[in-house]
Parts: C-alpha cells; structure tokens; sequence
C-alpha cells in the first residue's frame, strides 16, 4: 500500500475550506448551549422539586444517548411529525445548519451545566459564611463570591468540553453540512485515498485543539493570578 505524502499537502487547503463553518457551529452552539446550561444550573440548584426534577431528566437523556442519535432524531425524526411542518420551527428544522446547532447546544448544555454545578458546589461554604457575616445580600454573595470562584474551578472541565465540541462538529458531516469532515469525505470520493485525507483533517484538528487549549490555559492562569502558589 503506498502512501502519498504529497495528497496530504494538496488536501490541507481543500480541507480548509469548511473551516469557517466548522467555526461557525462551534461558537453559536457553545454560546446558545451555555445559555440553556445557565438556566438548568438555576433549576438544579433551587429547592423545588418541579424544577429539580426536570432538569436531572434532561441532562440524564442528553448524557445517556449518542449526539449523533440525538442529531438524527432532529434531522431525520421530527421532519415526520405533521404538526411540525406546519408550526413556526420548520423553517429552522427543515435546514441541517440549524438542525446541527439545536443537536449541539442541547446536548452540550446538558454537560456543561454539571461543569458549572460542580464548580459552584466546589466554592468553599466558608466564603459564603463570611460573605453573610459582612451584610451582603444573596445577590452580591452570588455575584462577588460564588460566581467568579466556581467558573474559576470550572474552567479545566469547560476547556475540555469546547475540545470535545470541536469534535462533535464533524457529525454534522452526516447531515449533508461541508464543514472540515464533509470536505474530507468528498475529496476521499474523488480520490479514493482516504488515509492521506482524513491524516490531512486530523491535522487541522490537532492544531485546532492546541490552540483552543493554549486560551484555556492563558485564561485559567489569568484568573488564578491571585492563588498563592505553595
């Protein structure tokens, strides 16, 4: 089996060409899925059960099943329904672009609102203590206290699931959409060499992760410049 170091060098460019809407997908579901995750944290940390309960039942089926079967009962299964051609969504539900982004935001907010559970529960109850000893009010113990200390402890957990999100964006590949993967698949059927190309679109997503992952970093280690180091 030869191998064609020269086709990877040709294919990157080509690939590049669903840069952008690789891009595209992942900054409008992270903001729309951060969004949604904000408010099923509220839900998760009231004390009613009409809220509580709700909540753990949408982040128990987002975890539990396969995005790319989440994407396909949007894309593929709500299409079935009649009243959902007829009511006000099917302009969106009828385009895979946005079929992709309610996949991605939906089952991403299911993740992230944990992340950002675990890093309010994370808050030591101490400050919260003393936050009320000084006179301040719920808000402002949420705004000054708890707030800016739990998306500091959350911050390693939520880099992780924007690399995770970057890779999630190739399945919209299967839903006719030409971001980076959809690209690669069409140049491995025009030239039948598909170890060359995907090497080729796994390029590009490692240098893709290292830099999302370099932010991450140069932030984590700007909010933690006031931690003492021992």
């Amino acid at each position: 089996m030869s191998f064609d170091l020269s086709l990877i060098a040709v294919s990157l460019p080509k690939i590049l060409q669903g840069l952008g809407l690789t891009l595209n997908l992942l900054a409008v579901s992270t903001l729309f899925g951060l969004i949604l995750a904000v408010g099923i944290l509220l839900m998760r940390l009231s004390r009613r059960a009409w809220l509580i309960w709700p909540a753990k039942a949408y982040i128990y089926f987002f975890r539990g099943t396969p995005l790319l079967v989440q994407l396909f009962v949007i894309y593929h299964g709500l299409p079935q329904f009649g009243f959902i051609r007829q009511s006000v969504l099917w302009p969106l539900l009828r385009e895979p672009y946005w079929c992709s982004v309610i996949a991605l935001s939906l089952n991403t907010a299911a993740y992230v609102s944990e992340i950002l559970r675990g890093g309010v529960l994370g808050v030591d109850k101490g400050l919260i203590e003393a936050g009320k000893a000084l006179g301040l009010s719920k808000f402002q113990r949420t705004s000054r206290i708890t707030a800016p200390l739990a998306v500091r402890l959350a911050l390693p957990a939520y880099s992780n699931e924007i690399v995770s999100m970057l890779k999630s964006t190739a399945l919209a590949s299967t839903v006719t959409l030409m971001e980076m993967t959809g690209v690669a698949r069409t140049i491995v059927a025009d030239t039948f060499a598909p170890y060359e190309i995907f090497i080729a679109a796994t390029i590009i997503y490692l240098v893709l992760v290292w830099i999302i992952q370099t932010g991450f970093t140069l932030v984590e280690t700007y909010a933690n410049r006031h931690v003492r180091k021992t």
